[in-house]
Formats: C-alpha cells, sequence, structure tokens
C-alpha cells in the first residue's frame, strides 16, 4: 500500500476529512496520512482507541514516535495523557491500551537504529523558550543528526520570515489555524514540506504546532 509515499512531493491533508479504517485490532482505527507498506510500513497516521480497547504485544523493528491528541494512552511503562510526547527506539517492544479512550499522531519505521534514546515529555507541563522572532515560542522534544522536533506556539499576527527547508519539515496543526503563502491550515492539518522546499509561514489567530525538521530524503 502506498499513500503519499513520494517524499520528494508536498502534501497537504485535512485529516478530519479521511475515513476512519479498522485495523487488525478490534477498537483501534486509522486516518492514514502516509504509508508505505502493508501492515509493516513506513506510516504517520492518526489512531484513535475506543475505551477500553487494547493492542497486541508487539515490537517496533523501525521505531515509533506519537504525540497524544486527546484522552490517555497507557501501556507497561505508564499512562500518558493528552500532550504527551513519546519516542520508544528501534526493537522496543510494548502493550498499548486505553482505559478512556484516546487519540494519538503516530509515526513507525522513521527512526535511526542510533537514536535509542526513549523519550516520554509530558508538553503541558514543559516550558516553552523564546523562538526566533518576537511571537513565537518553542519547546524542543528531540534532537539526532540533522532531525529537530518541537512544538511551536503562535501569537496571533505573527509572521516568520521567507526561508528554504534542508532535508524537508512536516507540520501538524495541534490548535488554531497555521498559514503560508500556499494555503490556510486549520487544527488537524498535516503537512510535509520536502527537502528545498520554501515559503514564509504565519499566522493570523494564532496556533500550536507540531514541526520536524531534516528527516526526510536529500
Amino acid at each position: 500500500m502506498q499513500i503519499n509515499a513520494d517524499l520528494s512531493q508536498r502534501v497537504v491533508v485535512y485529516s478530519q476529512d479521511l475515513p476512519w479504517v479498522d485495523s487488525p485490532i478490534t477498537g483501534v482505527k486509522r486516518r492514514m496520512l502516509e504509508r508505505d507498506g502493508e501492515e509493516i510500513a513506513r506510516a504517520t497516521s492518526i489512531v484513535r482507541y475506543e475505551p477500553g480497547s487494547s493492542f497486541s504485544a508487539h515490537t517496533h523493528g523501525g521505531g515509533e514516535e506519537f504525540l497524544v491528541l486527546d484522552g490517555i494512552f497507557s501501556d507497561e511503562k505508564g499512562d500518558y495523557p493528552a500532550g504527551t510526547y513519546v519516542r520508544n527506539p528501534v526493537g522496543s517492544r510494548h502493550t498499548p491500551s486505553s482505559e478512556s479512550g484516546c487519540t494519538i499522531l503516530v509515526k513507525l519505521w522513521q527512526m535511526s537504529p542510533g537514536d535509542q534514546k526513549r523519550i516520554a515529555i509530558l508538553t503541558k507541563e514543559n516550558p516553552w523558550i523564546p523562538g526566533l522572532i518576537s511571537g513565537l515560542q518553542v519547546m524542543p522534544l528531540h534532537s539526532h543528526g540533522t532531525e529537530n522536533v518541537a512544538l511551536v506556539k503562535w501569537e496571533p499576527g505573527t509572521v516568520f520570515q521567507r526561508h528554504s527547508h534542508w532535508g524537508g519539515e512536516e507540520i501538524y496543526v495541534i490548535e488554531g489555524v497555521f498559514e503560508d503563502e500556499q494555503g490556510t491550515y486549520p487544527q488537524g492539518t498535516w503537512i510535509r514540506n520536502p527537502h528545498g522546499s520554501i515559503h514564509t509561514p504565519f499566522s493570523k489567530e494564532g496556533c500550536v504546532i507540531y514541526v520536524k525538521t531534516g528527516h526526510l530524503d536529500t
């Protein structure tokens, strides 16, 4: 299966317009943003756990990264409320579940084998630091090699300078509305800008976005 699998192409997906697709486990459904492969695949998805659902124990051969969008996600290592950012490295194993139900943004098979640090950050309790310009606040989440992951908060009316993306950029709009000269992106939008892409981002009403840079094929 291939969905938005060409990493050299710009992609914009309004995730809330996508259908929920059943996973192999009852009570767990997915909205597929990108996918290259079958059940074991390089993938970026929105995954919804119905209350009381659980996934069978499994190993992440290519690593797993996720952000809890709502509810509480759980595994044998703990409970992860909305806003928690987690990285489970290559070869890690767990048995995920959700007693109350949850929705997560999850990325599979996209980690370097050398990136072996497990991370779990409660972003709602983590401090923001000033961004490169007035009106931006940043919360760094992870860095390895050329890859950088962060949350970025935009105050209403903030405009960033025109810039290019070495190694590409990926954005998921968590709150508010993000914009650039190519469009307007409300909550739930997923954007992938390829290596070498150029834009001038801004936000008229303010927003919070998940941003990953430097990780796409060059």
